[in-house]
């Protein structure tokens, strides 16, 4: 008997060919005279996608946000120019002093209306005396700056006013736990150079500097100022991101119109009595004390959206304003380092705001401002939460932490 044949076993197909890179490296390059194009288009269509990426509308509406701040300097800066200078009203606390009251019958009202925890009696009995310092720290910061114009130049003001970005960066690292990127400093410089080209422009064009008299003495007070007004913008970010808009603009209210009224009784009352009252002055008070009371109510709303170091950054284009407008107001000479210095800062602030920072951990510093009695709150995010980073001699692990909620 034949034994039968196995059947066929099925063919197995060859083993792949390791794979050539050479060749499929070859390949894949573009023909010759047809890819070029191609090659060109989509690196600038990746070049547009990386600038709108970058100039996206939320930068966009925080940088323009910046500039309706400094706007609104630039017409205290007039108006208080046109006091001065024209009718001879040297009165900064009284001018001050018109601010905190309209603040008071807007927001301290709104407070002594609300129930429970957010009412004006309530608020006192847990925070008066860090509003009370508060107030006084707004109201010299304020003073110093404006005295200072009598002792030292114009240029020196400008560049030395400054000094409250490095304070503002400093008590957010320290206080806010804010930590900035590489591109944040970037844009910080660039920003003050911006300043230092407007400084220049005013030398070469002999734009009026103030007497100057004492300069040391005059320098002194605009770094007092500036340290005052860092310490109040940090402070105010933390309330307003803590516990709300209306409480810091209420407390600054009432604590602000107190002590400047006891400053205006003491040091300025001769020289009120002095000014020659017409509807003109009376016209530039108002004027005045409505674009302080606009900055004032404005500014916690860009400070919550933004930071009070990108809050700074916008202002130093203030100064540019109002030189445009003493082109025709003031006949001011022109000069094209004035357009340079505007555009560098508007620059700088792009970069700043190309990017968010962010907190290192969890801000369990709030709680040191709220009373321990008080309710539980959620505390907002100040910025892009990233995960907290422990470093070890081996290298170094990411670990996430919860949301804390303070007391």
């Amino acid at each position: 008997m034949i034994p039968a044949e196995p059947p066929p076993q099925p063919l197995q197909p060859p083993p792949p060919a390791p794979p050539n890179h050479v060749v499929s490296t070859i390949e894949n390059l573009p023909a010759e005279g047809g890819g070029g194009g191609s090659l060109s288009a989509s690196s600038r269509a990746g070049v547009r996608q990386r600038i709108r990426k970058v100039l996206n509308r939320e930068m966009l509406i925080s940088v323009a946000l910046g500039q309706v701040l400094s706007l609104l300097i630039c017409g205290i800066g007039l108006t208080s120019k046109y006091l001065s200078e024209d009718f001879h009203a040297n009165t900064p606390v009284f001018q001050s002093f018109l601010n905190y009251i309209l603040l008071f019958l807007v927001y301290t009202t709104t407070l002594a209306v609300r129930q429970g925890e957010e009412n004006l009696l309530a608020i006192l009995r847990r925070r008066w005396w860090k509003y009370m310092i508060l107030g006084l720290i707004d109201l010299e910061a304020n003073y110093l700056v404006v005295k200072a114009y009598q002792y030292t130049t114009l240029t020196s003001i400008q560049l030395l006013d400054c000094f409250v970005i490095p304070v503002v960066i400093l008590l957010s690292w320290f206080f806010l736990l804010i930590r900035y990127k590489a591109v944040h400093f970037l844009g910080i410089v660039v920003c003050i150079l911006g300043m230092g080209c407007m400084a220049g422009a005013d030398v070469l064009v002999g734009r009026h500097q103030g007497a100057g008299e004492n300069k040391l003495v005059g320098d002194l007070l605009v770094l007092g100022g500036a340290t005052l007004y860092g310490i109040s913008n940090v402070w105010e970010e933390y309330i307003i991101r803590t516990l709300s808009r209306v409480e810091f603009l209420g407390m600054i209210g009432l604590f602000g119109a107190f002590f400047s009224g006891i400053q205006l009784a003491i040091m300025e009352h001769k020289e009120l009595l002095k000014v020659p009252w017409d509807w003109q002055i009376g016209l530039l008070y108002v004027g005045f004390s409505a674009c302080m009371f606009g900055l004032y109510s404005f500014m916690p709303v860009v400070i919550k959206k933004t930071s009070a170091t990108s809050v700074n950054l916008s202002l130093l284009t203030a100064d540019l304003y109002s030189l445009f407008c003493g082109l025709f107001l003031f006949h001011y000479k022109f000069s094209g380092l004035y357009l340079l210095s505007f555009f560098t800062i508007l620059i700088g602030l792009v970069l700043y705001s190309s990017t968010s920072t962010y907190v290192a951990q969890d801000p369990r510093v709030y709680k040191q401002f709220r009373n321990p009695s008080g309710p539980v709150v959620d505390l907002p995010a100040t910025a892009q939460v990233e995960p907290s980073v422990t470093y070890t001699s081996l290298g170094q692990e990411t670990e996430e932490e919860p949301h804390v909620r303070v007391a």
